[in-house]
This record gives structure tokens, C-alpha cells and sequence, in this order.
């Protein structure tokens, strides 16, 4: 991998990762329109912990509560029922899905669950969910009131279906949180929070797998890092402000164009598969 291969990958962690749409498949989309070879899940992982910084600063104060509180209630039984404390159980409880099946079916995720047509069909398929949970969203549920054990859960495993490329992590807990009732920016708070152990965890783990015989050396990866830090926290102002008045529309439409474009690409051997 080059640097400026580097540069526009990070570019497109950074625009697509809080978007529900999906940043692994366009990392993975971009490479094979480009002719690239596939950076792999390693290098996806580990620029995530670029946009993921970007959620620790942008969410920082909400952060520093739930740990600060969580911490205080293991041994101050009064503050177990303030909404931070609970939200730091609730976000360890739903990053339980995602962590045993990445690490169950790893292998796989890196191999199998690359093939862009899976990937297109993942787009189609996932949008059009987000679209049928945000037609019938009753928009009325908030974190602080209505979040509990089992929601939690349901937001977890949501979540751990972001393991396909092309489902998108934001995509799919935000399609759990409206279709469980949330507000739409509610459910994308909450989806933004719940992925920072998963995505933290992930990162770190493959950090030892780059400048390997198979991954992207270490410049162009922590030059892509670098960049996704800084254009996925311009990006998460702009959709939490964006969704507080606007449906997902945009976003399915251009998931099924686009997961329609890879299909056809693929289909007539303009691009390959794997």
C-alpha cells in the first residue's frame, strides 16, 4: 500500500464509518474499483481506532460520566440507578455479541464475508431494513427513560451483524433502536457509544498483524488513521444534526445503488469477487 492509497482510504473511513452505509465495504469497494489489492479487515480495524477517537472527543463529557459514575456505583449502591451508571452496564452488556462471534468466526470475516457480492447484497438488504424501521419508528423512546437490559441486547447483537461488510455498524444498531421505538438521534448516540469497545478491542488486537507479508505497511495505515480521525469527527456533528429532522432516505437509496453497481461490476468480471 502506498501513501496516497493510505490517504484516500482514511479519507473514506472517515466520511463513511458513522453513515449508516457501511465504511468496511467501501474501504473494500474503493480498493477493487481502484485496482488496489484488498487491504483486509486488519488495516479496516485498525483505521477504525482513527474515527473511533474521534467518538472519544466528540462524546467526551458523556464518556468521562458514565465511566466516572459506573465506577462510583460498584461501591456507592445509591448511584445504581442514575442513568450514566446503568448505561455503562447497558454498553458492556450489548459489546458481549459482537465480541464472541468476531472472535468465533474471525477467519471467515477476513476471507468468505469479503466477496463483494455478498458485500453488494448486504448494502440492499440492510437498507432496505433501515428503511422499513424508519417508516414505522414510533421516534419516542429515549436512552436516559426507556433503555434497559434487553434493549441493550438487541442493540448488541445489531451490532455484531456489522461483522458482514456492508451491513454497517451504525446501520444496524440504529435500525434495532428505531425499530425498539428510539428517536432517531437517540438511536445514534447510543450506537456511537456502544461501538467503542467493541471497536477499541478489535483495532488494538490487529494492530500486530500490520507490516506484515499480507497487510499494509505501518506509514500509509497510521497515515489513514490519522486522516479518519479528523474528517469522522466533522462527519458526527453533521449526522447527529442531520437525523434530528431528516429520515435515512439519502442513505438507503444510495446503499441500493450501490450495492446494485457492485453486483452488475461483478457479475460482467469488470471487478473480481475476492
Amino acid at each position: 500500500m502506498g501513501w496516497f492509497e493510505g490517504l484516500l482510504l482514511g479519507l473514506v473511513q472517515g466520511l463513511t464509518e458513522f453513515l449508516p452505509i457501511s465504511s468496511s465495504a467501501h474501504i473494500r469497494v474503493v480498493s477493487a474499483f481502484a485496482g488496489w489489492e484488498d487491504p483486509g479487515a486488519a488495516f479496516t480495524a485498525v483505521t477504525q481506532l482513527g474515527t473511533e477517537s474521534a467518538v472519544l472527543v466528540y462524546f467526551r463529557k458523556d464518556i468521562w460520566n458514565i465511566i466516572s459514575t459506573w465506577t462510583r456505583s460498584l461501591w456507592t449502591p445509591k448511584l445504581r440507578s442514575e442513568p450514566a451508571a446503568r448505561m455503562g452496564w447497558y454498553v458492556i452488556a450489548g459489546s458481549i455479541p459482537i465480541g464472541v462471534l468476531g472472535l468465533t468466526f474471525k477467519e471467515t470475516i477476513e476471507t468468505a464475508l469479503r466477496d463483494l457480492r455478498l458485500v453488494g447484497t448486504s448494502l440492499i438488504v440492510f437498507g432496505l431494513l433501515l428503511a422499513v424501521a424508519d417508516r414505522i419508528a414510533r421516534n419516542q423512546r429515549t436512552l436516559n427513560a426507556d433503555l434497559n437490559l434487553p434493549h441493550a441486547l438487541g442493540y448488541g447483537f445489531a451490532q455484531s451483524l456489522a461483522l458482514i461488510p456492508g451491513v454497517s455498524r451504525s446501520g444496524g444498531t440504529i435500525s434495532a433502536g428505531l425499530l425498539l421505538g428510539y428517536r432517531r438521534e437517540e438511536a445514534a448516540r447510543y450506537s456511537f457509544l456502544l461501538a467503542i469497545p467493541a471497536v477499541l478491542m478489535s483495532g488494538f488486537f490487529e494492530l500486530a498483524e500490520i507490516g506484515g507479508d499480507q497487510t499494509p505497511a505501518w506509514g500509509p495505515t497510521i497515515l489513514a488513521t490519522i486522516v479518519s480521525f479528523v474528517v469522522g469527527y466533522a462527519v458526527i456533528a453533521w449526522f447527529l444534526k442531520f437525523i434530528s429532522t431528516n429520515r435515512f432516505t439519502p442513505f438507503v437509496v444510495y446503499r441500493v445503488i450501490l450495492g446494485l453497481v457492485i453486483i452488475g461490476l461483478v457479475s460482467f468480471d469488470v471487478i473480481p469477487a475476492i
